[in-house]
């Protein structure tokens, strides 16, 4: 059977945000990062900003060059957290299969949620009215497709507050496929497309016309056949949701590969704290906790730690971020960042902690860690923020 698959895209996420909270700054060039004084890099921009040339990972010395007059401000992951939380309530109004890819974007799959809500264009514009409403205005852009490759690659293509539909047909997918660089076949990083540009591979056109057995000696076997695929538009991942896991898990791909500790600890905190939410949420306790971190060669790292007893709250699963981030080499710029736990179990065992906390400590964080979850979505994020998801300068 055909699915249809959305993926879900926020505009400009943490500077809407911060748009929307302070209307002096709406239509002028705002940077969410470190000042141009300070050593650090752009996280994100306004649209008004990206019109000088500014981009994520940017160093903030050339954001400040690009636009003397841009507005700097330092993120607030905790706010932006809280917002994406709201967000996601929004999407799991129309369908329960939601895939969250980080903490703005999402895939969803909609197959069966058409006799409620109308057809996929239908669908699509309640679900950016639905954002908009309940969050002040904020907009999202939406790919949809009959795959989640087909629908990620959508999703950018009318940025911001866009609908595009890929196709269904196979020869219409060949032609929306074609004309796009090799660069946006999932996988293929600045490494790949490099080696594979010296073979002529320039365009997904140049794959199309190729073939397996020409691709495996120039990036193996198991990419050749991926590569192939994606570059006839056929794609078999399903949407998985957290309900069927027995892990959970958020990770956030930056825009341009990110080397400042305080940013990417920054972001790992922001990833720490929705995944203990939805643990929380879950009514469900972990065992293990894991960092993931994607170098700009795609090289994939990732390092765990186990505790003693099951845990569920913000400061213990922080503790454990820290630490595996802590011990971990920065040897090259970080192209994507992730958290997870594993080991879910419903039930606690009362053992010493991996910290050193006693059960009484362990109690009180989790009552403090939910009443914080209360607080916040009745109140805003803005309410209560934990140390260290805002960096902080020396």
């Amino acid at each position: 059977m055909a699915r249809d698959i959305l993926h879900i895209d926020m505009d400009a996420f943490y500077a809407a945000i911060e748009q929307r909270d302070n209307p002096q700054w709406r239509g002028k060039p705002l940077v969410v990062g470190a000042r141009p004084e300070q050593r650090g890099v752009v996280s994100t921009c306004s649209y008004e900003a990206r019109t000088y040339g500014i981009h994520s990972a940017m160093s903030s010395v050339e954001a400040g060059r690009r636009c003397p007059h841009a507005i700097f401000v330092p993120p607030d992951m905790s706010r932006y957290a809280a917002v994406s939380q709201h967000i996601f309530t929004i999407f799991e109004q129309f369908t329960p299969l939601v895939e969250p890819l980080s903490i703005d974007e999402a895939f969803l799959d909609i197959t069966g949620s058409h006799a409620l809500f109308g057809d996929n264009q239908t669908m699509a514009l309640k679900i950016q009215a639905a954002i908009s409403n309940e969050t002040g205005g904020l907009t999202a852009s939406i790919g949809i497709a009959n795959n989640k490759f087909l629908a990620k690659l959508a999703s950018d293509m009318k940025k911001p507050n866009g609908i595009t539909i890929v196709p269904y047909d196979h020869n219409a997918i060949i032609q929306f496929l074609a004309p796009l660089p090799i660069g946006r076949i999932w996988g293929i990083g600045t490494v790949t497309r490099t080696h594979l540009e010296r073979y002529g591979y320039k365009t997904i056109a140049d794959i199309q016309r190729s073939s397996v057995a020409a691709l495996r000696p120039l990036v193996g076997e198991a990419n050749a056949w991926r590569i192939y695929s994606l570059a006839h538009g056929e794609d078999e991942r399903e949407v998985i949701t957290d309900t069927s896991e027995k892990s959970l898990s958020r990770e956030h791909t930056f825009d341009t590969d990110c080397a400042d500790p305080k940013h990417l600890r920054a972001m790992l905190y922001a990833l720490t704290e929705d995944v203990g939410r939805r643990l929380r949420a879950s009514k469900r306790y972990a065992t293990t906790a894991r960092i993931k971190l994607r170098w700009s060669d795609f090289k994939t790292i990732t390092r765990q730690i186990s505790f003693d007893q099951a845990v569920s709250d913000d400061f213990t699963l922080r503790e454990a971020a820290a630490l595996l981030f802590d011990n971990e080499q920065l040897i090259k710029p970080v192209r994507l960042i992730g958290f997870g736990v594993s080991g879910l179990t419903t039930t606690r065992i009362t053992q010493q902690l991996l910290f050193d906390n006693n059960s009484d400590t362990l109690k009180k964080r989790e009552t403090l860690s939910e009443t914080v979850d209360a607080l916040r979505q009745r109140f805003g994020s803005s309410l209560i923020q934990h140390p260290g998801t805002i960096p902080i300068d020396d």
